[in-house]
Protein backbone atom coordinates (compact mmCIF):
# COMPACT_ATOMS: atom_id res chain seq x y z
CA UNK A 1 0.00 0.00 0.00
CA UNK A 2 2.99 2.47 1.03
CA UNK A 3 4.42 2.04 -2.63
CA UNK A 4 0.93 2.98 -4.17
CA UNK A 5 0.67 5.72 -2.32
CA UNK A 6 4.13 6.63 -3.59
CA UNK A 7 3.25 6.05 -6.84
CA UNK A 8 -0.08 7.90 -6.92
CA UNK A 9 1.73 11.05 -5.19
CA UNK A 10 4.51 11.14 -7.90
CA UNK A 11 1.80 11.08 -10.61
CA UNK A 12 -0.03 13.66 -9.30
CA UNK A 13 2.99 15.16 -8.95
CA UNK A 14 4.01 15.00 -12.86
CA UNK A 15 0.49 15.75 -13.55
CA UNK A 16 1.01 19.82 -12.41
CA UNK A 17 4.59 19.40 -13.19
CA UNK A 18 5.55 23.18 -13.48
CA UNK A 19 3.27 24.24 -10.92
CA UNK A 20 5.38 21.09 -8.21
CA UNK A 21 8.60 23.14 -9.83
CA UNK A 22 7.58 26.87 -8.30
CA UNK A 23 6.39 25.47 -5.87
CA UNK A 24 9.55 23.67 -4.54
CA UNK A 25 11.33 27.10 -5.45
CA UNK A 26 11.13 28.43 -1.79
CA UNK A 27 12.71 25.18 -0.29
CA UNK A 28 15.22 25.12 -3.04
CA UNK A 29 16.72 28.95 -2.50
CA UNK A 30 16.78 27.81 1.04
CA UNK A 31 18.39 25.29 1.27
CA UNK A 32 20.90 26.59 -1.32
CA UNK A 33 21.18 29.62 0.63
CA UNK A 34 21.37 27.93 4.46
CA UNK A 35 24.15 24.91 3.09
CA UNK A 36 26.22 28.17 0.82
CA UNK A 37 26.34 30.70 4.06
CA UNK A 38 27.68 28.15 6.65
CA UNK A 39 29.68 25.97 4.28
CA UNK A 40 31.43 29.43 3.34
CA UNK A 41 31.29 31.11 6.84
CA UNK A 42 33.16 27.83 8.23
CA UNK A 43 35.64 28.10 5.46
CA UNK A 44 36.25 31.90 6.30
CA UNK A 45 36.92 30.50 9.65
CA UNK A 46 39.51 27.75 8.91
CA UNK A 47 41.22 30.65 6.74
CA UNK A 48 41.71 33.38 9.19
CA UNK A 49 42.99 30.54 11.90
CA UNK A 50 45.40 29.32 9.33
CA UNK A 51 46.39 32.88 8.65
CA UNK A 52 46.86 33.76 12.40
CA UNK A 53 48.70 30.58 12.51
CA UNK A 54 50.75 31.47 9.66
CA UNK A 55 52.40 34.71 12.04
CA UNK A 56 53.95 32.34 14.37
CA UNK A 57 53.86 29.14 16.65
CA UNK A 58 52.75 30.09 19.76
CA UNK A 59 53.46 33.33 19.36
CA UNK A 60 53.06 36.32 21.61
CA UNK A 61 53.86 40.00 20.22
CA UNK A 62 55.21 42.51 22.43
CA UNK A 63 54.93 46.23 21.09
CA UNK A 64 55.85 49.52 22.92
CA UNK A 65 52.57 51.73 23.79
CA UNK A 66 48.98 50.99 25.23
CA UNK A 67 46.21 49.10 23.10
CA UNK A 68 43.87 51.85 22.50
CA UNK A 69 41.29 49.58 20.48
CA UNK A 70 41.28 47.38 17.37
CA UNK A 71 44.67 47.95 15.71
CA UNK A 72 45.58 51.03 17.48
CA UNK A 73 48.65 51.70 20.41
CA UNK A 74 49.43 54.94 22.17
CA UNK A 75 52.99 56.05 22.11
CA UNK A 76 55.33 54.54 24.05
CA UNK A 77 59.37 54.16 24.75
CA UNK A 78 60.59 51.59 21.99
CA UNK A 79 62.42 48.48 22.95
CA UNK A 80 66.32 47.55 23.00
CA UNK A 81 67.98 44.43 21.64
CA UNK A 82 68.88 43.84 25.10
CA UNK A 83 65.29 43.52 25.98
CA UNK A 84 64.88 40.27 24.07
CA UNK A 85 68.09 38.79 25.28
CA UNK A 86 66.62 38.95 28.98
CA UNK A 87 63.19 37.47 27.52
CA UNK A 88 65.18 34.14 26.10
CA UNK A 89 67.26 33.79 28.97
CA UNK A 90 65.66 34.95 32.31
CA UNK A 91 61.96 33.67 31.30
CA UNK A 92 60.94 30.20 31.05
CA UNK A 93 58.72 28.76 28.45
CA UNK A 94 60.10 30.71 25.66
CA UNK A 95 61.34 29.02 22.79
CA UNK A 96 62.82 32.01 20.37
CA UNK A 97 62.77 36.08 20.87
CA UNK A 98 62.88 37.55 17.94
CA UNK A 99 63.27 41.62 17.86
CA UNK A 100 62.16 43.84 14.66
CA UNK A 101 63.34 46.60 13.55
CA UNK A 102 61.09 47.75 10.28
CA UNK A 103 62.01 49.91 7.58
CA UNK A 104 59.84 50.68 4.12
CA UNK A 105 62.09 51.42 1.41
CA UNK A 106 63.05 51.02 -2.16
CA UNK A 107 65.44 48.34 -3.38
CA UNK A 108 67.27 48.01 -6.61
CA UNK A 109 68.66 44.71 -8.58
CA UNK A 110 69.33 44.52 -12.22
CA UNK A 111 67.71 48.17 -13.22
CA UNK A 112 64.14 47.03 -11.81
CA UNK A 113 62.99 48.93 -8.12
CA UNK A 114 60.94 47.74 -5.68
CA UNK A 115 59.29 49.37 -2.53
CA UNK A 116 59.19 46.07 -0.09
CA UNK A 117 59.81 45.99 4.10
CA UNK A 118 63.10 45.55 5.14
CA UNK A 119 63.21 43.82 8.56
CA UNK A 120 66.13 43.42 10.76
CA UNK A 121 66.02 41.00 13.05
CA UNK A 122 68.43 37.66 14.25
CA UNK A 123 68.17 33.73 13.20
CA UNK A 124 65.02 33.46 16.07
CA UNK A 125 63.04 35.46 13.67
CA UNK A 126 62.24 32.29 11.51
CA UNK A 127 61.20 29.65 14.27
CA UNK A 128 59.17 32.39 15.88
CA UNK A 129 57.35 33.20 12.48
CA UNK A 130 57.09 30.09 11.04
CA UNK A 131 59.35 30.61 8.20
CA UNK A 132 61.15 28.00 6.37
CA UNK A 133 64.44 28.45 3.99
CA UNK A 134 63.49 27.04 0.58
CA UNK A 135 67.36 28.19 -0.77
CA UNK A 136 70.63 29.11 0.92
CA UNK A 137 70.84 29.97 4.50
CA UNK A 138 70.54 31.46 7.87
CA UNK A 139 72.81 34.46 9.32
CA UNK A 140 76.42 33.03 10.73
CA UNK A 141 76.84 34.77 14.27
CA UNK A 142 79.72 36.85 13.12
CA UNK A 143 77.17 38.42 10.60
CA UNK A 144 74.83 38.91 13.23
CA UNK A 145 77.28 40.94 15.46
CA UNK A 146 78.76 43.00 12.85
CA UNK A 147 76.08 43.78 10.70
CA UNK A 148 77.02 42.33 7.90
CA UNK A 149 75.43 43.73 4.22
CA UNK A 150 74.01 40.15 3.80
CA UNK A 151 69.80 39.44 3.04
CA UNK A 152 67.06 36.75 3.32
CA UNK A 153 64.72 37.92 0.51
CA UNK A 154 60.75 36.44 0.75
CA UNK A 155 59.31 35.11 -2.89
CA UNK A 156 57.80 38.10 -4.08
CA UNK A 157 61.23 40.55 -3.72
CA UNK A 158 62.63 38.10 -5.87
CA UNK A 159 59.86 37.95 -8.61
CA UNK A 160 60.13 41.44 -8.82
CA UNK A 161 63.94 42.16 -8.81
CA UNK A 162 64.81 39.18 -10.50
CA UNK A 163 61.60 37.10 -12.09
CA UNK A 164 59.61 34.49 -10.42
CA UNK A 165 62.52 31.46 -11.11
CA UNK A 166 65.69 33.25 -10.95
CA UNK A 167 68.88 31.82 -9.03
CA UNK A 168 69.21 34.65 -6.32
CA UNK A 169 71.89 33.19 -3.96
CA UNK A 170 75.17 35.48 -4.23
CA UNK A 171 73.19 38.31 -6.14
CA UNK A 172 73.77 42.01 -4.70
CA UNK A 173 70.57 44.22 -4.05
CA UNK A 174 70.81 48.02 -3.17
CA UNK A 175 69.04 48.84 -0.22
CA UNK A 176 69.13 52.83 0.65
CA UNK A 177 72.35 53.87 0.83
CA UNK A 178 73.89 50.46 0.98
CA UNK A 179 74.62 46.93 -0.88
CA UNK A 180 73.77 43.41 0.76
CA UNK A 181 74.36 40.13 -0.73
CA UNK A 182 71.39 38.05 -0.55
CA UNK A 183 72.28 34.32 1.16
CA UNK A 184 68.78 32.97 1.40
CA UNK A 185 65.38 32.79 -0.09
CA UNK A 186 62.45 32.56 2.24
CA UNK A 187 59.63 29.61 1.28
CA UNK A 188 56.26 31.27 0.60
CA UNK A 189 53.99 31.83 3.31
CA UNK A 190 51.35 33.29 1.35
CA UNK A 191 48.77 35.90 2.28
CA UNK A 192 48.75 37.19 6.16
CA UNK A 193 45.84 37.79 8.45
CA UNK A 194 45.09 41.78 7.18
CA UNK A 195 45.32 40.85 3.43
CA UNK A 196 49.27 41.63 3.56
CA UNK A 197 51.57 39.85 1.27
CA UNK A 198 53.69 38.27 3.43
CA UNK A 199 56.42 37.08 1.01
CA UNK A 200 57.06 40.94 0.20
CA UNK A 201 60.06 40.91 3.00
CA UNK A 202 63.94 41.44 3.16
CA UNK A 203 65.26 40.37 6.30
CA UNK A 204 68.67 41.70 7.58
CA UNK A 205 70.55 41.10 10.40
CA UNK A 206 69.22 43.22 13.53
CA UNK A 207 72.16 45.47 14.01
CA UNK A 208 72.52 46.07 10.01
CA UNK A 209 68.98 47.27 9.94
CA UNK A 210 69.73 49.87 13.09
CA UNK A 211 72.96 51.26 11.72
CA UNK A 212 72.38 51.27 7.71
CA UNK A 213 68.13 52.12 8.11
CA UNK A 214 67.08 53.66 10.62
CA UNK A 215 69.56 55.16 12.12
CA UNK A 216 69.00 54.43 16.28
CA UNK A 217 68.96 51.63 18.58
CA UNK A 218 65.16 51.46 18.54
CA UNK A 219 63.31 47.83 17.91
CA UNK A 220 59.55 47.85 17.27
CA UNK A 221 58.22 45.08 18.43
CA UNK A 222 59.82 41.62 20.17
CA UNK A 223 58.18 38.38 19.09
CA UNK A 224 58.09 35.84 21.44
CA UNK A 225 57.44 32.46 20.74
CA UNK A 226 56.38 30.06 23.53
CA UNK A 227 57.25 26.32 24.12
CA UNK A 228 54.76 23.77 23.58
CA UNK A 229 52.88 22.61 26.51
CA UNK A 230 53.72 26.10 28.22
CA UNK A 231 51.12 28.14 30.06
CA UNK A 232 50.85 31.35 27.74
CA UNK A 233 49.21 33.33 30.73
CA UNK A 234 52.27 32.33 33.33
CA UNK A 235 54.87 33.33 30.09
CA UNK A 236 52.70 36.51 29.31
CA UNK A 237 53.01 37.58 33.15
CA UNK A 238 56.28 36.90 33.36
CA UNK A 239 57.05 38.85 30.36
CA UNK A 240 55.48 41.71 31.60
CA UNK A 241 57.07 41.72 35.55
CA UNK A 242 60.66 41.52 33.55
CA UNK A 243 59.96 44.70 31.26
CA UNK A 244 57.65 46.40 33.91
CA UNK A 245 61.32 46.36 35.71
CA UNK A 246 63.48 47.17 32.81
CA UNK A 247 61.82 50.03 31.83
CA UNK A 248 61.44 51.05 35.79
CA UNK A 249 57.93 51.27 36.07
CA UNK A 250 56.60 51.72 40.01
CA UNK A 251 53.72 49.35 41.31
CA UNK A 252 51.15 52.37 40.11
CA UNK A 253 52.44 53.15 36.45
CA UNK A 254 50.50 51.62 33.84
CA UNK A 255 52.19 49.22 31.07
CA UNK A 256 53.90 51.42 28.42
CA UNK A 257 53.67 48.21 26.39
CA UNK A 258 51.48 45.39 25.00
CA UNK A 259 52.02 41.80 25.02
CA UNK A 260 49.27 39.88 22.78
CA UNK A 261 48.77 36.77 22.35
CA UNK A 262 47.93 35.61 18.59
CA UNK A 263 46.06 32.45 19.52
CA UNK A 264 43.72 34.90 21.69
CA UNK A 265 43.32 36.66 18.39
CA UNK A 266 42.27 33.85 15.90
CA UNK A 267 40.05 32.24 18.72
CA UNK A 268 38.24 35.97 18.90
CA UNK A 269 38.30 36.04 14.97
CA UNK A 270 37.12 32.85 14.92
CA UNK A 271 34.26 33.29 17.13
CA UNK A 272 33.37 36.38 15.30
CA UNK A 273 33.00 34.48 12.04
CA UNK A 274 31.36 31.84 13.67
CA UNK A 275 28.25 33.84 14.91
CA UNK A 276 28.23 35.82 11.95
CA UNK A 277 28.06 32.22 9.88
CA UNK A 278 24.92 31.24 12.30
CA UNK A 279 23.29 34.91 12.28
CA UNK A 280 23.43 34.33 8.18
CA UNK A 281 22.12 30.83 7.99
CA UNK A 282 19.33 31.54 10.31
CA UNK A 283 18.40 34.83 8.01
CA UNK A 284 18.29 31.97 5.23
CA UNK A 285 16.87 29.36 6.96
CA UNK A 286 13.59 32.22 6.96
CA UNK A 287 12.99 31.29 3.06
CA UNK A 288 13.00 27.26 3.98
CA UNK A 289 9.65 28.31 6.21
CA UNK A 290 8.44 30.69 3.47
CA UNK A 291 8.74 27.69 1.03
CA UNK A 292 7.05 25.41 3.54
CA UNK A 293 3.73 27.97 3.08
CA UNK A 294 3.86 27.76 -0.22
CA UNK A 295 3.84 23.97 -0.27
CA UNK A 296 1.26 24.29 2.11
CA UNK A 297 -0.92 26.83 -0.53
CA UNK A 298 -0.38 24.88 -3.25
CA UNK A 299 -1.52 21.43 -1.35
CA UNK A 300 -4.67 22.95 -0.10
CA UNK A 301 -5.16 24.27 -3.44
CA UNK A 302 -4.89 20.53 -4.83
CA UNK A 303 -7.51 18.98 -2.43
CA UNK A 304 -9.49 21.48 -3.81
CA UNK A 305 -9.11 20.52 -7.24
CA UNK A 306 -9.55 17.26 -6.35
CA UNK A 307 -12.28 16.20 -4.26
CA UNK A 308 -14.44 14.29 -6.69
CA UNK A 309 -10.95 12.21 -6.82
CA UNK A 310 -10.85 11.81 -2.85
CA UNK A 311 -14.84 11.05 -2.64
CA UNK A 312 -14.42 8.52 -5.27
CA UNK A 313 -11.67 6.68 -3.54
CA UNK A 314 -13.20 7.24 0.20
CA UNK A 315 -16.41 6.09 -1.79
CA UNK A 316 -15.05 2.54 -3.04
CA UNK A 317 -13.65 1.31 0.24
CA UNK A 318 -10.62 3.81 0.59
CA UNK A 319 -9.15 4.08 4.04
CA UNK A 320 -8.86 8.02 5.44
CA UNK A 321 -4.99 7.05 6.50
CA UNK A 322 -5.08 5.85 3.25
CA UNK A 323 -5.69 9.67 1.62
CA UNK A 324 -3.75 11.55 4.78
CA UNK A 325 -0.63 9.43 3.66
CA UNK A 326 -0.98 10.45 -0.23
CA UNK A 327 -1.26 13.92 0.12
CA UNK A 328 1.05 13.71 2.97
CA UNK A 329 3.85 12.03 0.48
CA UNK A 330 3.31 14.56 -1.97
CA UNK A 331 4.40 17.06 0.31
CA UNK A 332 7.18 15.38 1.57
CA UNK A 333 8.28 14.19 -1.59
CA UNK A 334 7.78 17.97 -3.20
CA UNK A 335 10.24 19.24 -0.45
CA UNK A 336 12.81 16.45 -1.04
CA UNK A 337 12.94 16.97 -3.66
CA UNK A 338 13.19 21.06 -3.40
CA UNK A 339 16.23 19.56 -1.01
CA UNK A 340 18.13 17.64 -3.23
CA UNK A 341 17.82 20.62 -5.81
CA UNK A 342 19.37 23.17 -3.58
CA UNK A 343 21.90 20.58 -2.04
CA UNK A 344 23.39 20.78 -5.56
CA UNK A 345 23.21 24.74 -6.02
CA UNK A 346 24.27 24.97 -2.63
CA UNK A 347 27.79 22.83 -3.64
CA UNK A 348 28.19 24.72 -7.23
CA UNK A 349 27.66 28.46 -4.81
CA UNK A 350 29.91 27.54 -2.20
CA UNK A 351 32.81 26.13 -4.68
CA UNK A 352 32.51 29.16 -6.28
CA UNK A 353 32.03 32.27 -3.72
CA UNK A 354 34.99 30.41 -1.90
CA UNK A 355 37.28 30.57 -4.57
CA UNK A 356 36.54 34.02 -5.50
CA UNK A 357 37.19 34.82 -1.64
CA UNK A 358 39.78 32.87 -1.71
CA UNK A 359 38.91 30.66 1.15
CA UNK A 360 39.13 26.98 1.43
CA UNK A 361 36.08 24.58 0.65
CA UNK A 362 35.26 22.03 2.79
CA UNK A 363 32.23 19.96 2.05
CA UNK A 364 30.40 19.70 5.28
CA UNK A 365 27.88 16.29 5.43
CA UNK A 366 26.80 17.10 8.86
CA UNK A 367 24.61 20.82 7.32
CA UNK A 368 23.99 18.69 3.91
CA UNK A 369 22.43 16.15 5.58
CA UNK A 370 20.26 18.53 8.36
CA UNK A 371 19.23 20.78 5.66
CA UNK A 372 17.66 18.13 3.75
CA UNK A 373 16.34 16.69 6.64
CA UNK A 374 14.78 19.98 7.49
CA UNK A 375 13.30 20.19 3.92
CA UNK A 376 11.86 17.05 4.34
CA UNK A 377 10.19 17.87 7.99
CA UNK A 378 8.67 20.95 6.58
CA UNK A 379 7.01 19.07 3.70
CA UNK A 380 5.65 17.05 7.03
CA UNK A 381 4.85 19.95 8.84
CA UNK A 382 2.91 22.18 6.40
CA UNK A 383 1.87 18.86 4.07
CA UNK A 384 -0.06 17.80 7.21
CA UNK A 385 -2.92 20.40 7.20
CA UNK A 386 -3.98 19.78 3.81
CA UNK A 387 -3.53 15.99 4.08
CA UNK A 388 -6.32 15.30 6.88
CA UNK A 389 -8.68 18.34 5.22
CA UNK A 390 -8.62 15.70 2.41
CA UNK A 391 -8.53 12.59 4.89
CA UNK A 392 -11.80 14.02 6.53
CA UNK A 393 -14.14 15.30 3.34
CA UNK A 394 -17.68 13.28 3.66
CA UNK A 395 -17.44 11.13 0.53
CA UNK A 396 -20.70 11.86 -0.30
CA UNK A 397 -20.37 15.84 -0.05
CA UNK A 398 -17.01 15.09 -2.33
CA UNK A 399 -18.81 13.29 -4.96
CA UNK A 400 -21.59 16.28 -5.21
CA UNK A 401 -18.75 18.81 -5.81
CA UNK A 402 -18.17 20.23 -8.97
Amino acid sequence: MLLNTLLLALRAIRRNLMRSVLTTLGIVIGVAAVVTMVTVGNGATKAVQSQIQSLGSNLLMVRPGQRLGPGGFSGGPSFKLADATAIATQIGGVAAVAPEVRASVTVVADNRNWTTTVTGSTNDYFPAGNWKIAAGRMFEQAELDAGAAVCIIGQTVRRELFGANADVLGSSIRVKQFSCSVIGLLASKGQGAMGMDQDDIIIVPAYTAQRRLTGSTRVQTLLVSRRDGSDAERVKAGITELLRERRKLGPNDDDNFNVLDTQQVADTLSGTTRLLTSLLGAVAAVSLLVGGIGIMNIMLVSVTERTREIGLRLAIGAMEREVLAQFLIEAVVLAALGGLVGLVLASGASIGISALLSVPYEFQPGINLLAFGFSAAIGVVFGFVPARRAARLDPIEALRHE
